[in-house]
């Protein structure tokens, strides 16, 4: 760590999805800075640490690559810092880990985590550990009760994923504080390559977490443009052998210069239905025609409150 960092408040954690929770701690750690003169930091992994440990359990990530970083710099804090998850460090025992990494290279005074935080080897360690080496060490450690949110659902990264994953977009909402979103990149030969030409467009490979299969109403996002679209999440079972795909119809297009390979993201607002194989391709074309009906009634509903 640069020598001039100085003294810091800090929050340890994967910051998957940067939900209610997570910055309800990183707020409490911008003020907790501000009032120490210290310097506020989320202190992070890559990859994620199950991708290490038990790679066949990994979760799928709910903002994968920058959006995570691009999201916690939205909060506040002063910097990220990221520690490679290897075998080194997994290996570390809690009290090396509050001495080499806290202490020696982050000058930490202050440090903020929910209840069920654990680290160290084998996860060996929890807040009472950390409360006992803050007391050794010389900071002040603060726990923070789980946020809920509707007066019951209670937010962590496994239950906004578990949302998503069931196609309960709008709880998913709820507990990230924002529309659950994809980014990614069109699909060579679909479209775009240059001029957006056709209301239609095709998501590469796409690593993070995706909504149950099905139709939604979304928003899309595509070079600085934004339209009110439908998108269908799922393996497009009516056509032998086409294979998955996240494939946006755009209600309100207008042919424009897209660039070569924009960046698309596409905002999930609210589920149409379950994917379902139909019997014909002129049965699915008189049910997508069905689908952005209902999704034009559901932007009429809610105009530019969603």
């Amino acid at each position: 760590m640069p020598a001039e960092l100085g003294a810091s408040v800090i929050s340890i954690g994967n910051f998957d999805g940067v939900h209610l929770g997570h910055r309800e701690i990183l707020d409490a750690v911008v003020r907790d800075a501000r009032e120490r003169g210290a310097r506020a930091l989320a202190v992070t992994f890559a990859p994620h640490p199950e991708e290490v440990l038990t790679p066949e359990r990994a979760p799928k990530l709910i903002t994968p690559g920058e959006m995570r970083f691009e999201l916690l710099a939205g909060t506040g804090i002063d910097g990220v810092v990221v520690l490679e998850f290897n075998a080194e460090l997994a290996a570390m025992s809690a009290h090396e880990f509050v001495e080499r990494v806290l202490m020696r290279g982050l000058k930490v005074c202050g440090v903020h985590e929910g209840a069920n935080f654990r680290f160290g080897r084998g996860a060996e360690a929890g807040v009472k550990e950390l409360a006992e080496f803050g007391r050794e060490f010389g900071f002040v450690l603060t726990v923070h009760d789980a946020v809920k949110v509707h007066g019951r659902v209670e937010v962590s990264s496994s239950a906004v994923r578990a949302a998503v994953a069931a196609g309960q977009v709008n709880k998913a909402r709820w507990m990230l504080g924002r529309r659950f979103m994809i980014r990614g990149t069109q699909v060579r030969d679909r479209g775009v390559g240059g001029k957006l030409v056709v209301p239609t467009v095709n998501l590469g490979v796409y690593e993070g977490v995706v909504p149950a299969l099905g139709v939604y109403a979304t928003r899309v996002r595509i070079a600085g443009r934004v339209f009110e679209a439908v998108t269908n999440v799922g393996n497009r079972p009516t056509f032998e052998g086409a294979g998955f795909a996240i494939e946006s119809h755009l209600l309100n297009f207008a042919e424009f210069d897209a660039g070569e390979a924009p960046v698309v993201e596409v905002e999930f607002l609210h589920r149409i239905r379950a994917e379902k194989k139909w019997e014909s391709a002129e049965a699915l074309k008189a049910q997508i025609m069905k689908d952005v009906v209902r999704a034009q009634r559901y932007f009429r509903r809610t105009g530019n409150r969603d």
